[in-house]
């Protein structure tokens, strides 16, 4: 399973349209809406692989047009800094990335579910989901 969590301006309004073009992407991702990946904190990409996440997206705004001016730069140190967390507990650093598109960008909100889709399956699921 991936956690996608997801800009409300952005990110979540490409998944939507995505959607509404029945553009084909892999199904197991399940959408978190933030009002900007500026609010996401490392302890909730912490949880979500607590609670059984194979991959955790965080997908925002375009570099530079942040509806919050520096929310998804913030959001991309939080991610770097939460790939070097996994990395000393021992999971793979690639099940966390983020993505950046705009509210246009239906294809590339397919594209990058299928492309974290291919990245989760080829590291197999997280050791930490058998726990959960």
């Amino acid at each position: 399973m991936i956690i996608a969590f997801c800009c409300h301006y952005c990110a979540y309004a490409a998944a939507d349209l995505a959607g509404s073009l029945r553009i084909q992407y892999p199904p197991g991702v399940s959408v978190v809406k933030l009002p900007c990946t500026g609010k996401l904190d490392v302890q909730l990409v912490l949880d979500a692989f607590e609670h059984g996440a194979d991959g955790v997206m965080v997908a925002g705004c375009m570099e530079g047009d942040c509806h919050y001016q520096q929310g998804n730069f913030n959001a991309r140190r939080r991610v770097n800094y939460a790939k070097t967390l996994l990395q000393r507990i021992g999971l793979e650093p690639d099940r966390i990335r983020m993505f950046n598109m705009s509210s246009a960008m239906g294809k590339k909100w397919a594209d990058a579910v299928t492309e974290m889709d291919e990245t989760v399956r080829g590291l197999g699921p997280s050791p930490l989901g058998r726990r959960a």
